[in-house]
């Protein structure tokens, strides 16, 4: 189609401002209407970021185009977030919800909707100035009044066109950005060189119909086979393992799980409504029989943190022939007995501070567990505060998981999204959670057991790990403790935890080095 045919289609179709005002509209909704059902959380991997860049883009041209005005630059993208907010408001989670001004509501705010108002609207709006830019010019060039405008050129035009060179750089670089790949450095030698019989990659595997993120890397294929389970619920812990534990590397293969909705395996979050705890312990499951056939091994040492102890433990006794043994480091026993404690202690703190604000709020919502997910931020948010202790001799600092998004291993979405996930998986996993206590559930195990607890660990998960380790009856058992860590030990003190690994767990396992 030339230049005169489009000129007289847009003319036709678009020659009254209400009528392109609707077009822009209608672009603008069609595109939430394609957004809301496919993405309701936003985009959520590398390609629904790009495609979502790419149609704000055409949005944005067509709405330009049909107004002949930049004024579509603020119609069309209302007309996107009214519907698509409509069609979210069955999504469930802290990004998708309604907005809270908390510190946690800020982040789900920022990484929720942020990141999706990014991807969508700013190209959105180089597409207006596009469109529109291209409506003056059909226009202007076929009623014979170029050489007037041209001749108004002026600081006010210069402005727009550099304005609308920076938007599409910015645009470029953005997309670039979301375009950039994960990946794993091999594992190479003194020479530089690929280590013969290494393992470095980044996988996934199916499991009841979701793709489940694994990193795994070993300097022996033949080395025994560590499955690490991370926090939470909701916790991502690629980016520690590589920036703390890389000499774990050297004595086992080390096989980091993303779990559902976390992370790596943060797009397979819905339906939210199959998120359940038996489900997570399957997921276990299926991870372990993929490893075991993988390196041809009868059994995988399971190693879990925090949250990822109790999902240890739970899958240990469901089945016990898959397992070594298990290593728990910053061990749960009673999640809402720890967090009671939490609580307790937080109000006797913030009472003798003179928190008097705080108080009252953590009187006015009472101990947990809450119904409102966000209440935990204002009962357990101040733990390194109620527990102090110096972070500054240890390899990870107070930040935990948080300072450890930045590595390749992680695109920049699963980066930007991993505070959200953890939010968002927390919400709905996190209430199933309250009526376990080890202690009355798995009060023997069937293989050896170590648990590695912080000297600082907070009393609300050290005594309730102290009690479950004293009646807890096992072929072998082992407490070690770490004497300058609190809740994250393996990251905190990680070579203290290679070593307890190599000359502990291993001789525990009859496996010694």
């Amino acid at each position: 189609m030339d230049a005169t045919r489009i000129r007289h289609v847009v003319e036709v179709t678009t020659g009254d401002r209400r009528i392109g005002a609707a077009v822009a509209v209608g672009a603008g909704a069609v595109f939430g209407l394609l957004s809301g059902w496919w993405i309701p959380r936003g985009p959520l991997t590398t390609t629904a970021a790009l495609v979502t860049m790419a149609g704000g883009f055409l949005t944005g041209v067509v709405g330009g185009l049909a107004m002949r005005s930049r004024w579509a630059m603020v119609i069309a993208p209302v007309a996107f977030v009214v519907v698509v907010e409509l069609l979210r408001i069955g999504a469930v989670g802290p990004t998708v919800d309604r907005p809270v001004l908390t510190t946690y509501g800020l982040i789900a705010l920022v990484v929720g909707r942020g990141v999706h108002g990014v991807l969508a609207l700013l190209p959105m709006v180089v597409g207006v100035a596009y469109g529109a830019l291209l409506a003056r010019r059909l226009f202007i060039a076929g009623d014979g009044a170029g050489d007037t405008a041209r001749s108004r050129l002026g600081a006010g035009m210069i402005a727009r066109r550099t304005a609308l060179a920076l938007g599409t750089v910015a645009v470029l670089v953005v997309g670039a950005g979301f375009a950039r790949p994960a990946r794993t450095a091999a594992i190479v030698g003194e020479d530089g060189r690929r280590v013969e019989g290494s393992i470095a990659e980044l996988t996934s595997i199916e499991v009841d119909g979701h793709d489940l993120g694994l990193m795994i890397r070993g300097h022996d294929v033949t080395d025994p086979v560590i499955l690490f389970l991370a926090g939470g619920p909701g916790g991502s812990e690629v980016g520690a393992m590589r920036r703390h534990l890389p000499m774990l590397e050297e004595d086992f293969v080390v096989a980091t799980f993303d779990q559902r909705g976390t992370g790596r395996s943060h797009h397979e979050l819905e339906p939210v409504d199959t998120l359940t705890l038996d489900r997570a312990i399957d997921d276990v499951i299926a991870v372990t029989g993929h490893l075991r056939e993988r390196f041809g091994v009868d059994r995988v040492l399971l190693v879990g943190q925090s949250w990822g102890t109790m999902l240890g433990v739970l899958s240990i006794d469901r089945a016990p022939e898959l397992f070594s043994g298990f290593v728990g480091v910053g061990q749960m026993v009673d999640m809402t007995e720890t967090d009671r404690i939490i609580y307790e202690d937080t109000l006797a703190w913030a009472r003798a501070e003179g928190r008097d604000g705080l108080a009252d709020r953590l009187e006015e919502i009472g101990p947990p567990p809450y119904g409102n997910i966000l209440d935990y931020e204002t009962a357990l948010a101040y733990e390194t505060d109620v527990y102090p202790y110096d972070f500054s001799v240890n390899s990870e600092g107070r930040g935990g998981f948080s300072e450890n998004l930045f590595v390749e291993e992680y695109t920049l979405l699963e980066q930007l999204h991993a505070l959200g996930g953890f939010l968002d998986v927390f919400s709905v996993l996190y209430p199933q959670l309250t009526e376990l206590d080890l202690r009355a559930q798995v009060p023997r195990v069937d293989v050896p057991v170590v648990l590695m607890m912080g000297r600082y660990e907070a009393r609300g998960r050290a005594e309730p790990a102290a009690e479950w380790f004293e009646l807890l009856d096992a072929p072998a058992k082992e407490w070690i403790e770490f004497d300058t860590s609190g809740h994250r030990p393996l990251f905190e003190q990680p070579e203290e935890f290679h070593r307890a690994m190599v000359d502990e767990v291993l001789p525990l396992l009859g496996s010694p080095r």
